[in-house]
């Protein structure tokens, strides 16, 4: 009988055990950072991969050919309108000019032998004592005479502007490159080089990228759409960046000059091209950079802090705070980025509450202590 009675105490002493375990195990509600979702107008930007010109880039041709015998500048830096750059060795052009003015002495000297046996025929013509014949070879030898002598003077004048080419000059003020020949090069005709260098002008720079044709449809359509409507101002046009290798965003803002009359087939993109001022010859010719547009405006766009959504296989959700301070999965569809947001497309509205942090831990119908929390970017403010 003792042996039962133990044994009821040490049961009940197990059963009192366990309950208290169970209740032990209860979960009280944890503080949540929420963040409450109000609705706002953003700019939408898109960004297009370009390359950089200069404002002009003129190529150095030699446009005759010969052997290179002075370099007069300094490469890569600052050049002077009409400044000498380049002279290729002019004694065989030189002689082509001497030879062009024998040429023209040669045809005057027939000239005027033409002249003086057509001097001569004439007044015999008048008195019949030679023939029409005559008369007419003689002024036609006058008139070949006159004319030989003009092709004669044209190649001299041919043979002079190619002993100007001999030297070369920079065309405009700007930045010269590095020189494709070197003294004693052979220069002037392929293979060897043409081009011998380039002078760019660099108070500006181009930039031209290409648009896709849905792009540019979608973009054109924005703008047009701009245009139309009766707020419309001259200052109101397409704002335009230009984002560097680096990811710094260029202080000088860009105005569109040139869209191109087509879109190419082989490519179904179409060129525009864009001039941003460079002051400080920062941005140099060559470079890719990206060209940031705002095409429009999102009027009252539901923003969440992208932190908040979860994403799986290209699905979205968030966790909602309903009425009763309980978690809900909620689906959600995103649009564009803008900084470290998302526009949400459906599956949430201005007034909603969602939890910021601790994500991770939160699971559905987990009860909550919410703390309203505004969102820090870590970021520059983009909207």
């Amino acid at each position: 009988m003792k042996k039962i009675y133990l044994l009821f105490i040490v049961f009940f002493l197990i059963i009192l055990s366990c309950d208290k375990n169970k209740q032990a195990k209860v979960v009280l509600p944890q503080p949540f950072q929420v963040y409450e979702i109000k609705t706002k107008t953003v700019p939408i930007y898109d960004e297009f991969v370009g390359q950089v010109y200069g404002e002009k880039d003129i190529p150095i041709r030699a446009r005759v050919v010969g052997f290179l015998e002075g370099i007069h500048f300094l490469e890569g830096q600052g050049v002077k309108k009409g400044q000498l750059l380049y002279s290729i060795d002019p004694d065989p052009l030189q002689e082509e000019v001497a030879a062009q003015k024998s040429m023209v002495a040669q045809a005057q000297t027939v000239l005027v032998q033409a002249e003086s046996d057509l001097k001569r025929i004439e007044p015999l013509a008048e008195m019949s004592a030679v023939s029409e014949q005559e008369l007419d070879m003689a002024t036609s030898k006058r008139d070949a005479a006159i004319s030989g002598l003009e092709a004669a003077k044209a190649n001299l004048n041919i043979a002079k502007i190619n002993l100007g080419y001999a030297k070369m000059y920079a065309p405009i003020e700007g930045i010269i490159g590095k020189t494709l020949a070197r003294e004693g090069e052979f220069v002037g005709k392929d293979p060897n080089p043409v081009i011998l260098n380039t002078v760019s002008q660099l108070r500006s720079v181009r930039v031209q990228f290409f648009l896709s044709e849905n792009d540019y449809l979608r973009i054109a359509r924005e703008y047009t759409l701009r245009t139309k409507n009766k707020m419309e101002t001259k200052s109101d046009s397409i704002d335009l960046q230009l984002i560097l290798a680096d990811g710094s965003v260029y202080p000088h803002k860009g105005k569109m000059d040139f869209i191109d009359r087509n879109v190419d087939a082989s490519t179904g993109a179409i060129l525009l091209q864009a001039s941003f001022p460079n002051p400080d010859r920062l941005i140099r010719p060559g470079q890719f950079a990206r060209v940031k547009a705002k095409i429009r405006e999102a009027k009252d766009a539901v923003l969440i802090p992208q932190k908040c959504a979860r994403e799986l296989q290209g699905q979205y959700s968030v966790f909602l705070v309903n009425a009763e301070n309980k978690l809900e999965a909620r689906q959600i569809a995103v649009g564009e980025k803008i900084g470290e947001f998302f526009i949400i497309k459906e599956g949430l509205q201005s007034g909603d509450k969602i939890i910021l942090e601790g994500v991770q831990k939160a699971r559905s119908d987990m009860e909550i202590i919410p703390e309203l929390t505004e969102f820090v970017s870590q970021q520059k403010p983009q909207v």
